[in-house]
């Protein structure tokens, strides 16, 4: 097998002699989440890219070649080189003794770098909008265990906030929804919690939610001990009142986007973000319509960091 070049990964046991293209290429193929003509996508980009002779460590590389690519392309190479990337950074925890602990850290620093070496650009002409990739998404629920002077944060505003953050960007909900969702919201069925959801107009939706949100939803409620709605304001004292506004939200996501130095960042940009993951991830469009709440397609294309590309379209796979 191929050895990397990448002396903060070579260096940990284990990993003197791991085919890096190998390894996501198969990480790909046991996906059981994607659909065959995605993971086709995914590991074609990647094969394309080793073709060029350059490693799959280097960010540098990977930034450089993706501008010589098309958008779909781009976009394909980002979401597979993303889940490589987490897949190398649980292997490195995993192998860190006392000893190597120097050399464990390097590595997560490169593998977290590579998570956003390559970015896809907003179009000409088209309203700006922010989309966080996965690990600026890490970045921005991070910053909730600190206060902006760096010192460590309260508990009660560590729960409240990466909660807040979570409903709109791990939930896709408005700030509207987040405001008023209550803890009778939130319902197991069968294996899976879900949150009933009231949208625009009075419209009902079911949006399934991961496990680690589920247990956030608890813990806080645990903390506050109370039902009614689940986000709350809070008081001099840090003692949560009865409801928040969506100004309340809105500061939230201001400060904690600060943080990591995104200032302007919005409620509603943490809504498009959990858009954007899933395209990448290959959830179908009209699934992420439909966990969205939106009317039509159309509005949710409106979400999504996606560019018109001339290197690949649907008339290449009908027959003509």
């Amino acid at each position: 097998m191929s050895k990397t070049n990448a002396s903060s990964l070579s260096e940990i046991p284990g990993f003197q002699y791991f085919d890096l293209g190998e390894f996501v290429v198969r990480a790909i193929q046991n996906d059981p989440t994607l659909q065959p003509s995605t993971k086709h996508q995914y590991i074609k980009a990647i094969q394309n890219y080793q073709a060029t002779g350059e490693s799959l460590t280097d960010p540098q590389a990977l930034t450089e070649y993706a501008l010589t690519v098309g958008s779909s392309t781009r976009s394909f190479l980002a979401t597979a080189v993303t889940r490589m990337a987490q897949e190398l950074e649980q292997l490195a925890k995993g192998s860190a003794t006392p000893e190597n602990i120097a050399v464990i850290q390097a590595a997560v620093f490169r593998t977290q770098a590579l998570q956003s070496a390559i970015k896809t650009q907003q179009p000409q002409g088209e309203k700006a909008h922010t989309w966080l990739t996965y690990h600026e998404a890490e970045q921005l629920l991070e910053a909730c265990y600190r206060r902006p002077n760096g010192k460590k944060e309260f508990e009660v505003y560590i729960l409240r906030d990466r909660l807040a953050i979570g409903l709109m960007m791990a939930a896709g909900l408005r700030r509207e929804e987040a405001a008023s969702l209550q803890f009778s919201d939130i319902v197991k069925q069968d294996k899976r919690y879900v949150l009933n959801v009231t949208g625009k107009g009075a419209k009902s939706r079911v949006v399934p939610i991961n496990e680690r949100l589920a247990e956030a939803i608890i813990d806080w409620q645990f903390l506050i001990d109370t039902e009614g709605l689940i986000l709350r304001s809070l008081g001099r004292n840090r003692i949560p009142k009865d409801s928040i506004s969506t100004t309340g939200l809105y500061n939230i996501v201001q400060k904690r986007g600060a943080m990591i130095g995104k200032p302007e960042l919005q409620p509603h940009d943490l809504r498009r973000t959990y858009a954007e993951l899933g395209r990448r991830a290959g959830v179908p469009i009209s699934q992420i319509s439909k966990l969205l709440g939106h009317a039509s397609i159309e509005t949710t294309q409106d979400y999504l960091n996606i560019e018109l590309d001339l290197e690949i379209t649907i008339s290449d796979f009908v027959p003509f």
